[in-house]
């Protein structure tokens, strides 16, 4: 499907503050309407992996938005990264994601929108889906806050993939969201691959990948976001 879908850049304009955010967009040619997808990148920046990741969504039927919260810039150097994730404050961020959310509500051709998003990406995609309306949340490996107060603020189904052997979204810290989702009576699961690494869904990464884990995640999370986001 992916010879069907139209591919390009736009800049996303929240009306109400003026903030501006740029998309990669991909779009099905056929089919439509469509759920809309936003795809938050990893602390890496809006790098290629992450585009390969948006065409692929598009494939299964959405119409997927590949925010770039870096402004363009990207790196592969971890020190690097680890810079500009700690420049992108949480509140930048999610102006920038409202900014996506916003127009893409809009959107005639658009039925429903869901949030995703890989490791920082993953972060944001939790926070956004705490502080503004989605219709279903998909964090890869996101960083879970100490005070889980805004969980209370959750309304939408969500869906956590972890890794059991993640050195930085610790079971403690994923262990915290499950109580926090049970002790507010929300719709949510946390999925753990006991024996994936931190970024084990990234194919460009043969350190952590791990092909098995990750080719089953992409059918739980396909299942789960058709569930919840296709209408009708």
């Amino acid at each position: 499907m992916l010879q069907e879908a139209e591919i390009y850049n736009t800049g996303f304009v929240d009306s109400e503050t003026g903030v501006r955010c740029d998309g990669y967009v991909v779009r099905p040619k056929s089919g439509g309407p469509w759920p809309a997808l936003i795809l938050i990148h990893e602390w890496w920046g809006r790098n290629a992996h992450i585009e390969e990741v948006a065409r692929r969504y598009a494939g299964e039927g959405f119409l997927v938005v590949a925010p770039d919260l870096y402004n363009g810039v990207v790196t592969t150097d971890p020190g690097e990264a680890s810079r500009l994730m700690s420049n992108l404050s949480t509140e930048s961020g999610l102006a920038s994601l409202r900014a996506v959310l916003g127009t893409l509500r809009q959107w005639p051709e658009v039925t429903s929108v869901g949030v995703t998003g890989f490791c920082m990406g993953g972060s944001f995609a939790l926070q956004l889906a705490c502080n503004a309306r989605v219709d279903a949340a998909v964090p890869f490996y996101g960083d879970v806050p100490e005070d889980t107060a805004m969980i209370a603020r959750l309304d939408a189904p969500l869906l956590f993939i972890g890794a059991g052997k993640d050195e930085w979204i610790t079971l403690e810290k994923m262990e915290r969201l499950e109580a926090a989702l049970k002790q507010h009576g929300h719709n949510g699961e946390v999925k753990i691959y006991a024996a994936a690494s931190h970024a084990f869904f990234n194919d460009t990464r043969p350190d952590v990948y791990s092909p098995s884990d990750a080719a089953d995640a992409w059918q739980v999370v396909i299942q789960f976001l058709k569930q919840n986001l296709v209408k009708g």
